[in-house]
């Protein structure tokens, strides 16, 4: 199975797509998207917002040119979350006959994840870190998104983590790198649009960042609950009844 392209696994593993029409995998890719928009209004994504737009539109903002810059960055930090979704989703198929003792981890990983949200622990392996980068093209902004994508790693570790354990329990390499694609995009759509309206969403993001106690109280809940259920197969045997 390692010598086969990705391609290759999309043609002999028609029920991902199958899975995915009969709404089994729906579930699943839409807590991944809320996680990617989750991980783009955090603390340590939101308010530097207006930085990398600056760092994309040059001193003088220019809407195409923001536009443009912001869909490359959206498209280098997606190649590597998709590549480590792959990496999972292959892990879980190297354990596959342990799938239950993989989500009883992932699940416990999950809740550890959401404790450290909600600040019951601290772990510091989970805190935010900030880089600069010159933006000066497309390219470099392309670039600008593989590495956001690692030096954050620590920043968004909530919500990725519990994707990434989402990915590790799915059985499948192709479903692994959809997930995380699904998680990009909750990350990417907000992103660029923010990048076209930036002027009009101030008060929008204002709002936000006046909020992120409670947000972050049920952000960290959600994680809990579901690491929980996964751990306890609750969320597994709820998507087989979907």
């Amino acid at each position: 199975m390692s010598n086969e392209n990705t391609f290759t696994l999309v043609v002999k593993r028609p029920e991902v797509w199958y899975n995915f029409k009969k709404g089994r995998d729906f579930l699943e890719y839409l807590i991944t998207f809320l996680q990617g928009i989750i991980s783009f209004i955090s603390p340590c994504m939101l308010p530097m917002l207006p930085i990398y737009i600056s760092y994309f539109s040059g001193e003088k903002y220019e809407k195409s040119k923001a536009f443009i810059s912001s869909l490359a960055f959206v498209f280098g930090f997606t190649l590597v979350f998709c590549m480590l979704g792959m990496f999972a989703g292959s892990l879980g198929v190297a354990l596959g006959k342990f799938h239950e003792y993989v989500e009883i981890v992932g699940g416990i990983i999950i809740i550890i994840l959401g404790l450290n949200f909600l600040g019951i622990i601290n772990v510091q392996l989970f805190k935010g870190i900030h880089t600069s980068h010159k933006v000066d093209g497309v390219f470099s902004a392309f670039v600008f998104g593989m590495i956001y994508s690692v030096s954050h790693l620590p920043c968004v570790g909530a919500f990725l983590g519990t994707s990434l354990a989402t990915a590790s329990v799915s059985g499948s390499a192709v479903k692994g790198i959809l997930l995380l694609l699904s998680y990009s995009l909750g990350m990417g759509i907000p992103f660029m649009v923010s990048a076209l309206l930036i002027e009009r969403l101030k008060n929008f993001f204002a709002i936000i960042e006046n909020n992120y106690k409670i947000i972050n109280l049920v952000c960290g809940l959600f994680l809990v609950i579901l690491g929980f259920s996964m751990a306890t197969g609750i969320f597994h045997r709820l998507l087989h009844l979907i």
